[in-house]
């Protein structure tokens, strides 16, 4: 057994593993589990990352507190760190976002401030940067941040060129929320594994990369508006209303083969299929990754390797459309059994 000095040790080294049951014959998929951080996700990462740089660099005093607006992944990770660190911390998030995540922060200690939902992604930052201005709290800026990249650069992606040392990776495969897992891992995939193909996925109702239309900033690199492309959909921690600088720095590395549109019931259909086929529990973000991956699968030449992120778990997604047909209560066929023996079914 492995001990750990604290639970920020255990960050990283997530495993990948073969699919066996949904994969075409013809290609091997392999999918990277985040679940398998902590707190349950590739944000995790990203949370430490951040927090230590400023650390490093002066920016975070001791016992100054922490903001950032989330949809919660990242809340959550932060909320881990800072208990661990010692950091009060707020996060602002828009009400539309799952109820789990919330209370999972709050019982993380954190403070969480809820924004209108009509106020999108882009209100929740600008409520942040206000509460930042006005208290003198730290804002960890996870949408432009080049600790965030970093942190996968040195982590994720040294990982990803570990564990296919000696074979080829054909395709790699991942959705973005920051754009820190897709830059950072594309830095090292560009110079130590040049021919593997990069595709990136969007939901079919938010193709703000597939737009090609530019996202409008302020001096700091965050968004002045939301972007005009972004309709609603359901995987949370994907895609922003705004393309974030991270994202769009990531576009300008000429980094990505192709683009993907993901139809939010191929997102969740493919994430109960990997419950289901392969006992793999992850959330809607990376049931919509995992469409992707198969779309690349289908076409991909004999004996190809590709790898899929799978960014978070599926315990955060009880209250979604995710969980909508699974029943809390027996269905006919678990009363059938019920009945099938005499113990607890009523005589009379």
């Amino acid at each position: 057994m492995t001990r750990y000095a604290s639970i920020l040790e255990t960050v990283g080294r997530t495993p990948v593993v073969r699919i066996n049951k949904l994969a075409p014959a013809h290609v091997k998929l392999w999918v990277k589990i985040e679940a398998f951080n902590p707190l349950g996700s590739v944000k995790d990462r990203l949370a430490l990352g951040v927090i230590e740089a400023a650390e490093a660099s002066g920016e975070l005093k001791p016992g100054q507190t922490v903001i950032e607006a989330t949809s919660g992944n990242t809340g959550i990770g932060l909320a881990m760190v800072c208990a661990a660190k010692g950091y009060p911390l707020v996060i602002v998030m828009a009400e539309s976002f799952s109820i789990e995540r919330r209370r999972l922060m709050r019982f993380l200690g954190a403070k969480v401030i809820l924004t209108p939902a009509p106020l999108k992604a882009t209100g929740m930052i600008e409520k942040t940067q206000e509460l930042a201005a006005k208290h003198g709290w730290f804002m960890t800026r996870q949408f432009e941040n080049p600790a965030n990249p970093d942190m996968h650069e040195r982590t994720t992606a040294r990982e990803i060129i570990d564990d296919f040392e000696g074979e080829n990776l054909d395709y790699w495969v991942t959705g973005y929320g920051t754009g820190g897992t897709l830059q950072g891992v594309a830095r090292v995939l560009a110079k130590e594994s040049p021919k593997t193909k990069i595709v990136v996925c969007e939901p079919e109702t938010a193709q703000l990369l597939g737009s090609h239309q530019a996202q409008t900033r302020k001096p700091d690199g965050s968004p002045a508006a939301g972007h005009p492309a972004w309709t609603p959909h359901p995987m949370q921690g994907w895609t922003p209303d705004f393309i974030p600088l991270l994202t769009e720095e990531a576009v300008d590395m000429q980094a990505i083969d192709q683009i993907l549109a993901i139809p939010g019931p191929d997102a969740i259909r493919c994430s109960q299929d990997l419950a289901k086929s392969e006992g793999i529990f992850v959330g809607i973000t990376s049931g919509a990754t995992f469409a992707g991956a198969l779309k690349v699968a289908a076409d991909a030449p004999a004996g190809a390797n590709i790898l899929c992120m799978l960014p978070d778990t599926g315990e955060r997604y009880l209250s979604t459309p995710l969980f909508a047909d699974v029943p809390a209560e027996m269905t006919d066929d678990e009363q059938a059994i019920f009945r099938s023996t005499p113990i607890g079914v009523p005589t009379a």
